[in-house]
């Protein structure tokens, strides 16, 4: 049984049994989730979530308990995970194509408050959802990606699995948990074409999903046993063809899909930046000013192709998933954060300019460096310049992939830049040492009071 095999390693990782590059990585996962779920939380879809879960947990309507009932960790990790994937800044695990760190860290953050766990569980949980998640999700890919938002589903099963092995459920337990976390995996990439706002939910309800479905096996609730490999299980309803091998296959004998995470230093759709890293780093070894180019050629992959193909972008969400937007705004600005995608900001002159001299080329060689790879995201970039030269550059990594990482003061930076505002430089300070030294944590509820605390 595939699903138990998954489950019997999630369930049964013990801190002691991770790498040092493991327990660092999970700790980048966390802070990089927690800066961009600060930040987050100001963005209007964060907002409206939070207000209409919070609003009815306060008392709208009559939960028939006995007793009154506080935001529990259930509605906690629906806004954070909403709030982390409201910038298009969160970590993506490309092999999977998954932003793993808003559906594993939501529920992890939630439970370890609410059961007062250590740091120790948190990053050991942390540990088993991006195993699971990063599994299920290479099982479906890339055949799944056209209709399915890879983080809404398989991205549920990575925060069931950290949240069965942070409550300490048993093997029969975890299956159960996979199996109620499967049955809710949802997630599909219509609302792109308007820019609309579903984006946020997918990660919200998966983050919901999980910790719901753990406190449910927790109390003998049960669920599909074959939910990843059954006739109609997950894994068949996402592909005809999925590949299950991908589920266990190496499973415990080396790396973690933790150790290969990768992490945003552009606050937009992963998939364009290759281009976006290619056109930096030209932009800075030959001073080029938007002025100086003629033409922009994107060579791109078929998924990137069909995502992020936009050349009229609408609003600041559609922005963000428009490879010509994002490059634009590289060559005009030489950065693309958040800022570069204000209501006030995305419809620059020079911008829009840059964007209709932009030419996006679904191309052969990029498509089979994917094929062959599928943590290589790569785009070719060719900027031909009024003056006649021609300058090109093929991207396999660009910054934040694991051969070319972002380094932990580089983390830090991204953290208090995106916290600061929202918390103030001492309290975002706490929050960065707490998780950087997190193994330390006794009680996590406690630790984190603390940091807070006026």
């Amino acid at each position: 049984m595939t699903t138990k095999a998954l489950a019997e390693f999630t369930s049964a990782l013990k801190y002691k049994n991770l790498s040092a590059h493991s327990v660092e990585m999970a700790k980048r996962c966390m802070l990089d989730w927690l800066g961009i779920a600060i930040r987050g939380s100001r963005e209007t879809p964060s907002r409206i979530i939070r207000e209409t879960i919070l609003d009815a947990g306060a008392g709208n309507a009559t939960v028939f308990s006995g007793s009154d009932l506080k935001t529990n960790a259930l509605n906690a990790a629906f806004c954070n995970g909403a709030a982390s994937h409201s910038l298009d800044f969160d970590d993506l695990h490309n092999p999977s194509i998954i932003h793993l760190a808003c559906v594993v860290v939501p529920p992890v953050f939630a439970i370890g408050e609410a059961e007062h766990k250590s740091g120790k569980d948190m990053i050991t949980a942390v540990c088993a959802g991006y195993e699971a998640g990063g599994r299920v999700g290479e099982s479906v890919i890339p055949e799944s990606y056209f209709f399915w938002h890879t983080t809404g589903t398989a991205g549920t099963i990575g925060g069931a699995a950290a949240a069965a092995n942070l409550l300490n459920l048993n093997l029969e337990q975890t299956i159960n948990c996979y199996g109620s976390a499967g049955t809710q995996a949802a997630g599909l990439w219509e609302f792109l074409k308007e820019g609309a706002m579903s984006k946020v939910l997918h990660a919200g309800k998966s983050s919901y999903a999980a910790v719901l479905s753990g406190y449910l096996s927790q109390k003998g609730f049960t669920g599909a046993s074959k939910i990843l490999e059954g006739e109609k299980g997950f894994c068949r309803a996402m592909v005809p063809e999925p590949h299950l091998e991908k589920l266990t296959e190496g499973l415990g004998k080396g790396r973690l899909k933790i150790d290969d995470n990768s992490f945003k230093p552009y606050a937009c759709c992963k998939h364009s930046h290759a281009a976006l890293y290619a056109i930096q780093t030209l932009r800075a070894e030959n001073n080029i000013k938007p002025d100086d180019v003629a033409q922009v050629k994107l060579y791109v992959n078929e998924i990137t192709n069909y995502l992020i193909n936009n050349p009229a972008p609408k609003n600041p969400y559609g922005c963000k998933f428009s490879i010509q937007y994002c490059t634009s705004a590289m060559l005009k600005n030489g950065v693309v954060g958040i800022e570069e995608f204000a209501p006030d900001v995305i419809q620059d002159p020079v911008v829009r300019g840059l964007m209709s001299r932009t030419e996006v080329i679904l191309d052969a060689e990029m498509e089979k460096v994917h094929d062959e790879n599928p943590a290589k995201l790569a785009s070719k970039v060719v900027l031909v310049m009024k003056d006649g030269r021609t300058l090109e550059r093929q991207v396999d990594f660009p910054k934040g992939d694991p051969d070319n990482p972002l380094t932990w003061n580089e983390a830090k930076e991204k953290f208090m830049h995106l916290a600061v505002p929202v918390y103030g430089e001492a309290k975002a300070e706490k929050l960065c040492k707490l998780i950087e030294h997190l193994e330390k944590c006794e009680d996590f509820a406690k630790d984190l009071a603390a940091c807070l605390a006026d």
